[in-house]
Formats: structure tokens, sequence, C-alpha cells
């Protein structure tokens, strides 16, 4: 079976997307693609069946067709992303980036969380430690 136009793009989109460096083990791209691989393979013999329980009669759905337009409609999201278009389209304003109250917050933020998939333990129990000094 030849893969089709909208699995390639998923697979181009997921291929580009970037690492999550604060949480390695949870993958994005893990995540899309077990959807993609739901949604993309045929599933054999799964029909509409009434099943009872607890003295109901319920139904269990099918899964949902795979429509190819919806589906590069959200491949077309993914690449938004990847290119940044709503950065672009609406982009945020110094007043908002750099609120009076605390003028650097995003830039410490920013720099905390390149910072922080490198520390060593001991360096993150000091951290914490000056963490709850601070909060009391």
């Amino acid at each position: 079976m030849s893969k089709s136009v909208v699995y390639k793009h998923y697979q181009r989109a997921l291929a580009q997307w970037p690492k999550d460096i604060l949480r390695p083990d949870v993958s994005f791209q893990n995540a899309m693609q077990r959807r993609i691989d739901r949604r993309t393979t045929p599933s054999t013999g799964h029909r509409e069946a009434n099943v009872i329980a607890n003295d109901a009669l319920t139904t269990v759905p099918t899964p949902a067709r795979f429509d190819e337009k919806a589906e590069m409609e959200q491949v077309n999201v993914l690449y938004s992303f990847l290119e940044n278009r709503y950065t672009k389209k609406y982009p945020l304003s110094e007043h908002l980036m750099k609120p009076q109250s605390h003028p650097k917050y995003y830039d410490n933020l920013i720099t905390e969380l390149k910072e922080a998939p490198t520390r060593s333990w001991f360096q993150r129990q000091i951290n914490k430690w000056k963490g709850s000094l601070r909060m009391t």
C-alpha cells in the first residue's frame, strides 16, 4: 500500500518539529505519529456493533472515515506553527513583553528555560532551596 500525500506531509512536518529539551520523555512527535497511524491505517473487520451492558443497549461507534481534505487542513496548521505564521501576523508589542512591574521577567524566563536541561542534580537542589527561602 502506498502512503498518501497527507501521510507524507505529516511525516515531513513532524521531522521538522523541534525536540522538547525540558521533557525529552514526552514527545509530541510520537503522540502525533500514533494518531496519524490510527487515522491512515484502514481497520480490518471493524464494524458497528450493538453491545448490551448493564441491561442497556449501546452502539459501539465505528472510527471516523479518513477525510483527506480535513487532514490536509490539520497538516497546514502544523506547518503554520513551524513557520511561526501567527507570531509574524500578530506580533507582540514591546509594552506587553516588558511589563512595568517586572521588565526583565520574560528575559529571565527564557534564560531559565535554556539553562534548566543542563543543570546538575546539585544545582537543581540549590535552586529549590533558594526558591523555598524566597517564599518564606
